[in-house]
């Protein structure tokens, strides 16, 4: 038997960061991102967005490769998004880059109460600033040119 612990926070934007995520429309996404997690095995412990981007705190199967869990969510989410045009009219697809970062359990539910307050967060920051920020703080190295 295998001991794993495959928490992540993962952040999706949508392309050039654009504002197609209607606030109507996104618990319809949320859900079907749900359902696509729990496809998978995995569990969902709290999403969140806004108009240009989508948090995500998920605990993977040990049997999903974060980057095929990536992929496959972007191209089953834009697929719907373009299907739903009526209800997500300007979304042209997620941008090929995303955060991922995994969470230790000791810190999940400070990182589940921050993509919570995700509205109330982005009052005072930008996306951009957001992501260097998260980056920064997990070691991971960017390049700004993409952010």
């Amino acid at each position: 038997m295998s001991y794993t612990n495959l928490l992540y926070h993962i952040v999706i934007r949508t392309k050039r960061s654009q504002r197609t995520i209607d606030e109507a429309y996104e618990r319809e996404l949320y859900a079907f991102i749900l359902t696509y997690v729990k496809n998978r095995n995995s569990v969902l412990y709290r999403i969140n967005g806004m108009p240009d981007h989508v948090h995500i705190l998920v605990g993977l199967h040990p049997s999903v490769a974060i980057s095929d869990f990536m992929r496959e969510l972007k191209t089953a989410t834009s697929k719907m998004m373009k299907a739903s045009r009526t209800k997500f009219p300007m979304f042209e697809g997620w941008e090929s880059e995303y955060y991922a970062s995994t969470v230790s359990r000791s810190h999940q539910e400070a990182v589940r109460q921050y993509i919570m307050c995700q509205k109330e967060h982005h009052k005072k920051a930008n996306l951009r600033d957001e992501l260097i920020i998260l980056c920064k703080k997990n070691g991971i190295s960017f390049n700004e040119e993409y952010i």
